[in-house]
């Protein structure tokens, strides 16, 4: 027994040194692992404020501008936190921009809670919400109440979104009787892009923005306490905004909005060159040619042994290595 006890405090003070830190400038204040399976880590503690549907509020009360971004995965949804985005979006576009699709009608339930819980196990101060795809809420309220509550159950969100106007009041006063925010969705709706002919800015008329006004008020006296203005002529949006008591973010919509949201892929320039981007995207940085840049690095000095160089190797002490080479000459043991 005594042995026992002996051999398991070994072990576990085996196990706790592996996890002290390292005091070498390389490795300063990080911890020491030994397998490329780990964890991507926390941020450090941000002194931020869990963001709420009444920060929100408040901000839009305020006439400051809300900040939301998408995000599909736990890096994504990590660095837009961290960066201070208000709200994070797990928005149905990862159906394009992480999973190859061609459009947003071919991203299934199942793939959006995926990847709402990695969302989620990231963006700790924001507030996060969800789309709900294509053919989990057109049926009828109660269908899209049961998916709503999935998203936030299991995809562990804090609020919905959904694309439609006055036709999908009902649905969105249902949902928001069972206490889950609903963010809407007018203008421009992707998911109905085959009806709309295709990806095409819309209130351009007065019978077109009309709608737009009609729709917007019917998603706001139906309950959703934000809505998102996609592809509406800025001049027309800044009236609508006007009319509306919740705030609007806009999409290619002006800055005449109470915030605005773009997908994370392309304002951080996460795509190949020559890809098609909307009028209104900005881009803010070059993450595939930086990733391009490193990534080709490293298979040239991979091929020129250049790297992993000593400083990326573990070490052995002399005598072990001088001991086991011994054994080697002793045995007679080759690669033949």
């Amino acid at each position: 027994m005594a042995l026992t006890r002996a051999s398991s405090a070994s072990a576990l003070s085996a196990s706790r040194s592996a996890l002290t830190f390292r005091s070498s400038p390389r490795t300063s204040s990080r911890f020491v692992r030994y397998s490329s399976h780990s964890p991507l880590g926390a941020s450090s503690a941000s002194t931020r404020k869990k963001v709420t549907v009444q920060t929100l509020q408040n901000l839009y009360k305020n006439g400051e501008p809300i900040t939301m971004l998408t995000a599909h995965d736990f890096p994504s949804g990590h660095v837009a936190d961290v960066a201070g985005m208000e709200v994070v979006l797990v928005g149905d576009s990862l159906a394009m921009v992480a999973l190859g699709m061609e459009d947003t009608s071919e991203v299934v339930m199942e793939e959006m809670l995926l990847h709402c819980r990695s969302v989620a196990r990231a963006a700790k101060t924001s507030f996060t919400i969800a789309d709900l795809p294509m053919g989990s809420y057109e049926v009828s309220p109660e269908q899209a109440l049961q998916s709503a509550i999935r998203i936030i159950k299991e995809g562990r969100m804090q609020g919905v979104k959904l694309e439609g106007g006055e036709e999908m009041a009902p649905t969105i006063k249902r949902i928001t009787q069972a206490g889950i925010p609903v963010v809407g969705h007018v203008g421009l709706t992707p998911q109905r892009q085959n009806a709309l002919g295709g990806f095409r800015v819309q209130g351009k008329t007065t019978a077109g923005a009309l709608k737009l006004l009609r729709d917007a008020l019917a998603v706001q006296e139906a309950g959703a306490f934000m809505m998102v203005l996609e592809a509406v002529p800025a001049e027309i949006a800044t009236l609508v905004t006007k009319k509306l008591r919740v705030p609007t973010i806009g999409i290619g919509a002006g800055n005449g909005c109470s915030g605005q949201v773009l997908v994370q892929i392309d304002m951080a320039g996460n795509f190949p060159p020559g890809r098609f981007l909307p009028k209104f995207v900005k881009k803010y940085a070059d993450v595939w040619g930086e990733t391009i840049k490193g990534i080709q690095q490293y298979r040239d000095e991979v091929k020129t042994r250049a790297y992993p160089s000593p400083e990326y190797t573990y070490p052995i002490a002399k005598a072990e290595l001088a001991e086991f080479e011994k054994i080697l000459d002793e045995s007679g043991t080759d690669s033949d």
